[in-house]
Order: structure tokens, then sequence, then C-alpha cells
């Protein structure tokens, strides 16, 4: 059997998918990248050459991801793909008693429906079918630590992470059948745009009339910046991702952080209450 040289990337235009894109270009595949915008998928194929081809697809929009499907199976033939990265994503900030309904579920339509719509419909290329000409690809979800555990104000993040992280642990199995491997990798803080479009310092200025108006100014100053100036860079991710998926037996998870120790394994050893304390005395929640 052959071993598939094409992979598809979601949310390639920006960020993690972006150096992802390169990372994977740059070592010979032929990389599919799923991008909102026209402008995006012309400077794309510009920058990186004949060996990427956009796909304009946004993950909620059901019937644009089925077409891209038949693009691709069209394009691909008996190679199918290698792999599929699943990396498209949003997060939604705020405390949960002013977010609406509608703000959760944009949330889950992204960072969940999405994932599920865009791996049903390209698992057969990947070898979920039969008589598959190619060897069994790999399925790579980028999820978070906040997967893991939440801090106050990304409740809507945090959750669509945790069932993606659910939806991932059940699938990989069903997935065995067919040999298709899936890998999660769930970074800590990393420097791309999602902060700005989503948790940035300006983004809590709808919220100047809430409860937590003042605290939220405070995770801003003391939480949010420095996560962003001390985060890895999304081309070290991209790198580290780019060798899980060519490792002939990785780990199921990586947990892919700066200051590991101090900022991910401590907090998960510590009992929840004394978390929550710590967190609520740096937000000044709790009266003096």
């Amino acid at each position: 059997m052959i071993k598939s040289k094409n992979i598809l990337i979601t949310g390639a235009s920006t960020g993690i998918g972006y150096d992802l894109a390169k990372v994977f270009v740059a070592n010979g595949y032929r990389v599919f990248g799923s991008v909102r915008k026209q402008e995006d998928a012309d400077r794309l194929s510009n920058e990186l050459g004949e060996s990427f081809h956009a796909l304009l697809f946004d993950v909620t929009d059901h019937k644009a991801v089925e077409k891209a499907g038949e693009e691709v199976t069209q394009m691909v033939g008996d190679e199918g793909l290698g792999g599929l990265i699943n990396n498209a994503g949003i997060a939604v900030a705020g405390p949960f008693l002013d977010i609406s309904e509608d703000d959760y579920s944009n949330q889950f339509e992204v960072n969940l429906f999405g994932v599920i719509k865009v791996t049903q419909t390209f698992a057969p290329l990947i070898g979920a079918e039969k008589d598959h000409k190619a060897e069994p690809g790999r399925i790579v979800q980028i999820s978070s630590v906040s997967g893991k555990f939440g801090m106050p104000f990304v409740s809507a993040y945090a959750s669509s992470k945790h069932a993606l992280n659910g939806f991932t642990d059940s699938i990989r199995k069903e997935l065995l059948l067919f040999g298709i491997s899936m890998v999660t990798i769930a970074p800590g803080p990393i420097q791309t745009p999602i902060w700005n479009k989503g948790v940035g310092e300006d983004k809590f200025v709808q919220f100047k009339d809430s409860f937590y108006a003042k605290s939220l100014e405070k995770y801003a100053r003391e939480f949010i910046k420095p996560m962003i100036t001390k985060g890895l860079t999304s081309e070290y991710l991209a790198n580290r991702v780019f060798k899980i998926f060519e490792s002939k037996n990785p780990k199921t998870l990586y947990t892919i952080t700066a200051g590991k120790f101090f900022n991910y394994t401590i907090p998960r050893l510590l009992p929840a209450k004394m978390l929550d304390s710590f967190v609520a005395k740096k937000l000044e929640f709790l009266k003096k």
C-alpha cells in the first residue's frame, strides 16, 4: 500500500493552521487548507506554491464541507488523504451570566459540530471505507489545556474543548477498525490571533456593566496579557505537531505549553478548592 502525502488542515489562513501548512508543504506534502475568504486562498496559494490547494469553506457550512469533500476526492484519487488536522476554532469569552445562548451555540458549532462534520466527510479518504487503496491515515485534533480544566470567563471555550476531547476519546477506538489512528494536541497559550479575535482585553468592553467588570479588567491584565507574551509561538507548535504526526507510534494525547510544570502539572495536582481559592483571590472575588 502507498502512503499518501496528502493532508487536510482546517483553519489554515492564520496562526497555528497557517504554520502547519507551511511546515507540511516544506516537508513534501500536498496540503489542502480550508479558508473562509477568497483573498486568504489567493494569499496562501501565492506564498506556499503549487503544493498548497485552498478549500473555501467554513466548518459550520456543512454543504460547503461536503462540496470540498467531493473536490478533494476527485483530486487525490486512490491516494486518499494521509492525514486530517482539525485545527479551525474560535474562542468566545466573558462571564457566563452575560453570554447569550447564541454565543454558546456558535462556540460549539465551530469547535465541536464543525469538527464532527469535517471528520465524517473526510474519514473515507483517510481509510474509513471498504477496499481503501492507500495506508490508513492519521487524524490530529487541536484541542486545548482548557479541555482539561477551565479558567473563569472562558466557560464556552472550555466546555467546547471538553466536549471535543470526549468525542475524540470515543471515536478514536471506533476508527481502530480501519487502522486509523488519532492524536489529540492540547496546547497551552499560543501566540495566535485567536486572542485578539475572542479573548483580548478590548473584547471585555461589552461587559462594562457586568457584575464582573472590575474582575475582567484584572483578568485581562494579570492572566491574558502574560499568556500572550509568554506563550509558545505557533511556529514552535506547528513543528512539534509535524514531528508527532510523523511518529510511528505516537501517544494519544500531548500537552504542549510553556512552563508546563508550573502552569499545567501543579494546577492539575492541586485540590480543586485550593485552585478555586487562588483564582478567586487573584480576581478579588472573595470579600476580605
